[in-house]
C-alpha cells in the first residue's frame, strides 16, 4: 500500500512540463527505479501503458523517464534535453507503448535497467500530483510510495523471518509506516519491503545482509524524488 498523502502533496511538486502525472511522476518512478538498481544504468527497456502509452511523446513523458533515469529531480531544466543529454552521458535506451492492458494501472511505466552484469525490473505507478506507487520489483509485488526509509530484503521463505527483521528495525527504534511480503510459491524466495518513518544505521544493514537466509537487501534511504 502506497503511503499516505496529504493535500499538499496533490496540488502537485514544482517540476518541468504540463503534467505532474506526465512528467513529475514520471522522474519520481524514474528516480526510485536507479535506486533499487543501486546506480545509473547504461541501458534501459521502458514500457508506457494505457494512457502513458498514448500520450507519452506529446505530454514529455519520454524525456521526463530519461531524465530521472539521469537522476534529474522534478524542477531540472535539463529534462527538457534529456533524450540528447543521454547519448553524451552513455545511457542507451528503448521504448515501447501498449494501449490496453487491464491488468496495469491507467499511468504505468515498466523499466527494464541494466548496468555492466546488474539489472533490475520496477513497474511503476504515477498517481497524480507527483504522487507514486512501485508497484513491483521483479516480479515480486512492492507498493511503496518512495516517500519513506524503504528496506526491500529477498530471503529464504523461512517461519519466523517477518518477526526476526522486525525485531532488529524495533532496536533501531524505526517506525514501521507499512510492510508487505510476496513470495513465488511456498518456501520460494520471498520478497519483504519495509517502509519506515526513520533511517537504519549502516551496521544493521550490513547485519542483516550477512544472515544466511538473505539473499539479497536494498536499502533507499529517504530522498526527495
Amino acid at each position: 500500500m502506497a503511503g499516505k498523502s496529504s493535500v499538499f502533496d496533490m496540488i502537485g511538486p514544482v517540476m518541468i512540463g504540463p503534467s505532474s502525472s506526465h512528467t513529475a511522476g514520471v522522474v519520481r518512478i524514474a528516480r526510485a527505479a536507479i535506486r533499487v538498481l543501486g546506480e545509473t544504468p547504461d541501458h534501459a527497456s521502458i514500457v508506457f501503458y494505457n494512457s502513458f502509452a498514448r500520450t507519452y511523446e506529446g505530454h514529455g513523458s519520454d524525456r521526463a523517464i530519461i531524465g530521472g533515469l539521469m537522476d534529474f529531480k522534478t524542477d531540472d531544466e535539463r529534462i527538457r534535453e534529456a533524450l540528447d543529454l543521454a547519448k553524451s552521458s552513455g545511457l542507451t535506451y528503448q521504448f515501447k507503448s501498449i494501449g490496453n492492458s487491464s491488468v496495469h494501472h491507467p499511468n504505468t511505466i515498466k523499466l527494464n535497467l541494466k548496468k555492466g552484469k546488474k539489472s533490475v525490473e520496477v513497474v511503476g505507478e504515477s498517481l497524480g500530483g507527483g504522487l507514486i506507487n512501485i508497484a513491483e520489483v521483479d516480479g515480486f509485488v512492492a507498493n511503496f510510495s518512495a516517500q519513506f526509509h524503504t528496506l526491500i530484503i529477498k530471503a529464504q521463505d523461512i517461519s519466523g523471518a517477518i518477526a526476526f527483521i522486525s525485531s532488529v528495525i524495533a532496536q533501531e527504534k524505526a517506525n514501521i509506516a507499512t510492510m508487505s511480503v510476496s513470495r513465488k510459491g511456498k518456501n520460494d524466495l520471498a520478497c519483504h519491503v519495509i517502509e519506515m518513518d526513520s533511517g537504519i544505521k549502516a551496521l544493521t544493514i550490513e547485519y542483516l545482509k550477512s544472515l544466511s537466509w538473505v539473499k539479497e537487501l536494498i536499502y533507499i534511504p529517504d530522498i526527495d524524488l
